[in-house]
């Protein structure tokens, strides 16, 4: 008996060991990597902090990132980490858009490689406290077909309204049966989608600002009937809308 419950305590410490070294062997093959590195006060003590994005490549999957972060190595000693989403590609820019006379730390995230939608992140570390700016939200829009082979779109911010002809396209609608001389055959809506693009733009000679870009398209995404881009501003801790451009695709 008492040879018996030995070998079971053997065996379990084989098991257990095994396990053990599997989980290292699988620690030492996920490696970090630097995708960008750059320096600036963002706390405003006059030293420069270490400002790195990284990310985590999957094993599986080429040429996409299963962890993406920003750490940040602070000049009080302290390291700052920023969790982002994963995605096929990141970029990181270090510009003041709230205005406050420091560095903010401005990242993109795009999720596949379709490009087809960009998370957007910013962040301020004044003071060492870290503060979510957030982003401008998508602009709201009502789309949909209209009768004549057209496509009509109403920003619901001011209730402008374009309209587009899409009469170049009216044998690929007619043959999926969306119309029948001319006129739909049902009510259909066109897909907004968020932003697939985001960049710093210079407003005027005192603010920067950001520049987003949406695409309005029809019965696939490779159907683009329009792109919605938006100029925003940061005034007293919000995002406001400075201009908008529609322009058909």
């Amino acid at each position: 008996m008492k040879k018996e419950m030995l070998l079971i305590m053997i065996s379990f410490f084989l098991i257990s060991l095994t396990t053990i070294t599997g989980v290292y062997a699988i620690e030492e093959n996920t490696k970090t990597v630097t995708i960008s590195k750059q320096s600036a006060d963002l706390t405003g003590d006059g030293q420069n902090e270490t400002i790195l994005l990284k990310g985590v490549p999957d094993q599986e999957q080429q040429d996409y990132l299963k962890r993406i972060f920003i750490e940040v190595l602070g000049s009080n000693g302290r390291t700052y980490s920023f969790p982002l989403e994963s995605g096929s590609k990141a970029s990181l820019k270090l510009v003041d858009l709230n205005h406050d006379g420091l560095k903010d730390v401005f990242a993109n995230v795009l999720t596949n490689s379709n490009q087809d939608e960009l998370l957007n992140y910013l962040y301020s570390l004044k003071d060492f406290v870290r503060t979510d700016l957030t982003v401008p939200d998508p602009l709201e829009m009502d789309a949909k077909f209209k009768n004549g082979y057209k496509a009509e779109i109403k920003l619901s911010d001011n209730g402008k309204t374009y309209l587009f002809d899409l009469k170049d396209r009216k044998d690929y609608y007619k043959k999926l049966g969306f119309y029948y001389h001319g006129k739909l055959n049902e009510p259909m809506e066109l897909t907004v989608n968020p932003f697939n693009r985001m960049e710093v733009v210079q407003i005027d000679k005192q603010r920067i600002g950001l520049k987003g870009q949406q695409l309005v398209t029809g019965i696939a995404n490779a159907d683009t009937i329009a792109s919605v881009n938006s100029i925003w501003y940061y005034d007293k801790g919000q995002w406001k809308l400075y201009r908008e451009e529609v322009k058909a695709s």
